[in-house]
């Protein structure tokens, strides 16, 4: 496949919503809904926001298909920037209006908070994108406190296989800390949680 070509589910999800399907809005909402609520709760740490922005997200999807672009990476990637700049421009209103009205802290301390909130949304991104084998592996490592030596012998893969994975997963999330800190675009990985 060349690199530029995005995944046929991609081109043939642009094209039926912009026919305007109702159906593909109903399929597209079905695969990308819990991630969009996940990321925009993930900011927002509120229920009703998060359901504000995943109806929002949609809304804009639906009306504005032809603003994804193919070459730019997967429509799943697309949704996520979309829902975290929808969901950082909430963020900055509700706190700029709790701000103003109780006049404690600084511009700057919003505008930090504001930044965390996305940066942790986007680095969530990133590990619900991770490669299963990946994350598997990075799991029983880290979370598990296993050596690569247990964790080979958990996974069922040699000794260097694991060592593999543990550094390409580390190296995919120090890829996504400096991205969510500069505001890039997250890998394309495949990983669906």
């Amino acid at each position: 496949m060349v690199k530029d070509t995005p995944p046929r589910w991609d081109r043939t999800m642009q094209q039926r919503l912009a026919r305007g399907e109702a159906a593909a809005l109903g399929e597209l909402y079905d695969r990308f809904a819990p991630l969009v609520h996940s990321l925009a709760h993930r900011v927002l740490d509120d229920d009703a926001a998060a359901d504000r922005v995943t109806r929002d997200v949609f809304g804009q999807v639906w009306e504005n298909p032809g603003a994804y672009d193919p070459k730019q990476g997967s429509m799943r990637s697309w949704v996520a920037k979309l829902t975290r700049l929808l969901a950082v421009e909430r963020l900055r209103q509700t706190e700029a209006e709790a701000y103003e009205a109780s006049g404690e802290g600084t511009a700057e301390e919003l505008e930090q908070k504001i930044r965390q909130a996305s940066a942790a949304a986007r680095a969530d991104y990133i590990v619900r994108s991770m490669p299963t084998p990946l994350w598997d592996a990075l799991e029983l490592a880290y979370f598990q406190r296993r050596d690569y030596r247990q964790t080979a012998a958990d996974l069922g893969v040699t000794e260097d296989e694991a060592r593999r994975r543990l550094r390409v997963g580390l190296q995919l999330l120090a890829t996504a800390n400096s991205r969510a800190l500069d505001g890039s675009s997250p890998p394309e990985n495949g990983r669906s949680r």
